[in-house]
């Protein structure tokens, strides 16, 4: 009986010991199935990095390249307005008729206005219109029978828009209204 017992010790040890090995077996492939699936999501993981990277990279370049080149549309506009001025100081030098002078730089300024206007930059009224330290910077202030105070004389400089922004302001001299009174 001794020695059945011990066979089935043996038997119970042999049983264990296989299910150990099986269990083993199966963790093994468990952990070789992990480490795997790890690897992979390591190696996606570089691989967004790298692409967030590189996309990052070319927007910048992208962003510096717009920046750059944003007057572009600007300048090609007003490249016609250039060329009639051009061709008027050529028109003076060979005509002394000051009437067609005078009409083709006056086209040429509407032109220009045109263009600027294109891309959001308005001037500013000016003569007559109340006098806004915002918008208007007074060079000199005039007794004026005619006009009321506070109101503008005359423009030495036109002032302008850009958009809602203000890029220059109107130098302008201001009445100080009827002084004599």
């Amino acid at each position: 009986m001794a020695e059945q017992e011990e066979n089935k010790e043996e038997g119970l040890e042999q049983d264990s010991s296989e299910k150990d090995q099986t269990e083993t077996e199966k963790v093994s492939v468990q952990l070789e199935k992990a480490l795997e699936r790890n690897r992979e999501l390591e190696d996606k993981l570089l691989r967004m990095a790298a692409e967030q990277d590189n996309f990052r990279k070319r927007m910048q370049r992208e962003r510096e390249t717009a920046f750059k080149y944003a007057e572009e549309a600007v300048l090609r506009e007003l490249l016609p307005s250039l060329d009639n001025l051009e061709r008027a100081v050529e028109q003076c030098k060979c005509s002394p008729d000051a009437a067609a002078l005078l009409a083709g730089v006056e086209m040429t300024c509407k032109g220009l206005l045109n263009t600027l206007e294109k891309f959001g930059v308005k001037p500013l009224a000016g003569e007559g219109q109340p006098f806004d330290p915002n918008f208007h910077e007074a060079v000199a202030m005039e007794p004026s029978a005619d006009v009321a105070e506070n109101l503008i004389l005359q423009e030495y400089q036109k002032g302008y828009m850009f958009k809602d922004r203000l890029i220059r302001a109107s130098k302008v001299v201001v009445s100080k209204g009827n002084v004599e009174e």
